[in-house]
């Protein structure tokens, strides 16, 4: 029996077929899930799925439209316990070869499912972004909660006294 061929992760644009949509499905396997947790943070990721299709837009433009499904297991902020969640979010995002690629350290795209049309349409690159935007930012354990802070005009009573025993130290006595 042998095993189906692999669909490439990254696809040269100029093979793509301009009157019919490009499938992709992408289903890493363990040791790839395992690096991507380590990269990501995660203390597991059993599941990760990732598929959809590119059609042309336009043109001169492609359009991505995608689902990534996930089961992720992350450290809880309060507990540290496992959390896992399972996540279903849908991508889509329009490469036009009008937009340039941004230049400096930190720069805003205008339009987040705008990206610059290159060579190539890398999707893992996309998956592991998708994945990364869709992660839970403070996962917390069932009955998790912060300890209750104080209210703001319930400050503690200043109970310090920085002078109570200068006189003592400079060697003056008390009556």
């Amino acid at each position: 029996m042998t095993s189906p061929p692999a669909h490439p992760q990254r696809l040269r644009v100029a093979h793509l077929n301009p009157n019919a949509p490009t499938p992709f499905h992408l289903r890493p396997d363990a040791p790839l899930r395992e690096a991507l947790a380590a990269e990501l943070g995660l203390t597991g990721l059993p599941k990760l799925d990732f598929r959809g299709e590119i059609r042309a837009q336009g043109s001169d433009g492609w359009l991505l439209t995608a689902t990534l499904t996930a089961r992720v297991t992350q450290p809880c902020v309060v507990t540290l316990k496992p959390v896992r969640s399972d996540l279903s979010e849908p991508v889509r995002i329009q490469f036009s070869p009008h937009l340039s690629q941004p230049e400096g350290e930190e720069v805003e795209m205008p339009d987040e499912t705008l990206e610059p049309l290159g060579n190539f349409i890398d999707l893992d690159a996309i998956m592991v972004e998708a994945l990364s935007l869709a992660l839970p930012e403070y996962p917390r354990a069932e009955g998790a909660a912060l300890p209750d802070a104080p209210a703001p005009d319930e400050a503690p009573a200043d109970t310090r006294r920085p002078f109570a025993d200068l006189g003592r130290l400079m060697g003056r006595k008390e009556d």
